[in-house]
């Protein structure tokens, strides 16, 4: 397996000249599990199970008409970092916001393309929201993760993410209904 390391990858903060491809950027999944959500008197179970058919997501295109622009870095407590590959082209990113009111970094949006999945790619650009988090004194990282997106959850619980909550509600009324929203959080070292 060819990894980061291997690879000529390039991190760095977006630029104005990447808004494009953020926003054409591939952040759909295939998987053959998904996490079943049992809510219980104490709080809620997971259970992984097959699903066959494999489930395809494809994320809907996000309503931007709020002016945001996921390069712009006006936000001292906001960044979007890029991974761009020796071809120059995007090969994944990562969206953060710093809350300093309880010391919490928040992933709001990570995606790697497709061809570049496996090769520690998101682990990198979660490394650089980790650097970012303790520059601005973050006690831990939080992020939410729908409970189909299995490879993700795989991914995120091998940086160190635990899961820290559950909303069953979340994604009511959207293109996402009937999945549940699973909140995983680590510590900021």
């Amino acid at each position: 397996m060819t990894t980061v390391d291997d690879m000529d990858y390039e991190f760095r903060t977006a630029r104005p000249e990447d808004t494009e491809a953020i926003e054409a950027l591939d952040g759909s999944f295939t998987t053959r599990t998904i996490f079943h959500v049992a809510v219980t008197e104490d709080g809620f179970a997971l259970q992984e199970i097959p699903v066959d058919p494999p489930i395809h997501k494809v994320f809907p295109a996000e309503d931007t008409d709020d002016g945001d622009d996921p390069a712009a870095q006006e936000d001292p407590n906001s960044r979007t970092f890029v991974a761009v590959g020796a071809d120059g082209c995007l090969a994944g990113f990562a969206v953060v916001s710093y809350a300093p009111w309880n010391r919490r970094l928040t992933i709001e949006d990570i995606e790697v393309a497709p061809a570049h999945r496996g090769q520690g790619v998101g682990r990198a650009l979660v490394g650089h929201a980790a650097e970012f988090a303790r520059e601005r004194g973050a006690g831990h990282i939080w992020l939410e993760v729908t409970n189909i997106n299995a490879p993700a959850i795989h991914a995120y619980r091998r940086m160190g993410f635990s899961f820290c909550g559950l909303d069953t509600t979340l994604y009511d009324g959207t293109p996402s209904s009937g999945e549940q929203a699973l909140f995983m959080s680590m510590p900021c070292r």
